[in-house]
């Protein structure tokens, strides 16, 4: 699961010596580094994407025009460009360059569907991660405040394969229902912050590593107590 996730965060026109070095980081220092299985503090798959994003940039931000050749590559991103003639239903069918896992929206949201009926994962994070992201982008997505474009927001970057497959993993995230609305409303924090005022136009991976982070001291004050134990 962690390597097709981790594919999911690359461009397509990623080389095979990238997957190889992004794979044997999320397993080997991901994942096997904290205990091997369900053990982990990071998520696998970002903690690779991560790594990548630091080791080989340009790599990582290359996509392909879509409907165009191979070799008609821009390093633009609807986040990185501010729409540049986007529309929400390009953001809706994938029509726009992006890591192949992340430009289909309507084909994210089919899967998060079936995975939400199918009570793999549960409501509670992707809600309160894509609303903080809506609400907060709305307020100070703009040069005037309540006049930011939320929904290109939520529809562009990362934010939907983040929220519903990438943030819900059961070992990295947290126990409790009220730990998980925090915990969603923290990662939609960190990458409003990151994608209006940070150095780079993306900031969901980075958003949830620093929630993963973070899990253990939600766990720590939702869990509830065990009767008879103060």
């Amino acid at each position: 699961l962690s390597g097709l996730l981790l594919s999911f965060c690359l461009p397509p026109t990623a080389p095979l010596w990238l997957v190889a070095c992004g794979s044997v980081f999320a397993i080997a220092i991901g994942k096997q580094a904290f205990g091997g299985l369900g053990q982990n503090i990071f998520n696998p798959a970002l903690a690779g994407r991560a790594f990548l994003l630091a080791a080989w940039p340009t790599q990582m931000t290359t996509w392909v025009k879509p409907g165009q050749a191979f070799d008609a590559l821009t390093g633009a991103t609807p986040l990185a460009g501010a729409f540049e003639g986007t529309s929400y239903w390009d953001l809706l069918i994938g029509n726009r360059g992006g890591c192949i896992g992340e430009v289909c929206i309507i084909a994210l949201l089919a899967g998060a569907l079936f995975l939400l009926m199918s009570g793999y994962i549960s409501w509670h994070i992707p809600f309160s991660f894509i609303a903080t992201v809506g609400i907060f982008t709305w307020i100070f997505g703009a040069e005037a405040l309540f006049g930011g474009e939320w929904l290109f927001h939520i529809l562009s970057g990362g934010l939907v394969l983040g929220a519903f497959f990438m943030a819900t993993d059961y070992v990295t995230s947290p126990l409790t229902n009220k730990g998980r609305l925090i915990f969603g409303f923290g990662c939609g924090l960190f990458t409003v912050i990151i994608r209006l005022w940070g150095g780079y136009p993306e900031g969901v991976c980075y958003a949830i590593l620093l929630m993963n982070a973070a899990t253990p001291l939600i766990d720590r004050y939702t869990k509830p107590g065990r009767f008879g134990v103060k």
